[in-house]
C-alpha cells in the first residue's frame, strides 16, 4: 500500500543587499528573492544607505531572481529619494526575468538601466 505524505513547499524568501562607497558612488549589490515578506527591510536597507554625500547610487541586481510590485515600489522609493536629492540612480546587471518585470511594468522608463556594473559607474561618474 502507498502512502503519501504532505511535504510542506518552502518558497526561498531571503534577500542580501550590501552596500559599499567609492569616490562618492554608494553601490547596493542585491541577490536573493525581493517579495511582500521583505520588502519593507529591503526598503530601509536601500533608502537609508542614501546619504548627503553620495553623487551616485547603482544598484547591482545581478543576483536577484525575483522582485514583486513591493520590490519594485521600494527601487522606486529609492529612486525618489535619489531624485530629490539631485543623486544619479541607475540598476544594472538585471538577469532576463528581473529585466521582463522592470520592462512590462515600465520602470525602464524611469530609471537607467545597465548591463553590467563597469557601464552603470561609467554612466553616473560623468
Amino acid at each position: 500500500m502507498n502512502t503519501l505524505a504532505a511535504v510542506p513547499l518552502e518558497l526561498e524568501t531571503t534577500m542580501d543587499v550590501n552596500v559599499i562607497r567609492d569616490d562618492g558612488v554608494l553601490t547596493a549589490t542585491v541577490a536573493g528573492r525581493i517579495d511582500s515578506s521583505n520588502a519593507h527591510t529591503f526598503a530601509e536597507q536601500i533608502t537609508g544607505a542614501i546619504t548627503d554625500d553620495d553623487s551616485a547610487y547603482v544598484m547591482d541586481l545581478a543576483g536577484l531572481v525575483y522582485i514583486s510590485s513591493a520590490g519594485l515600489r521600494a527601487v522606486l522609493m529609492a529612486a525618489k529619494t535619489c531624485r530629490a536629492r539631485k543623486i544619479k540612480f541607475v540598476l544594472c546587471a538585471l538577469a532576463d526575468p528581473v529585466l521582463n518585470v522592470f520592462q512590462v511594468s515600465g520602470f525602464d522608463r524611469i530609471v537607467g538601466i545597465h548591463s553590467t556594473r563597469v557601464e552603470a559607474v561609467a554612466a553616473v561618474s560623468n
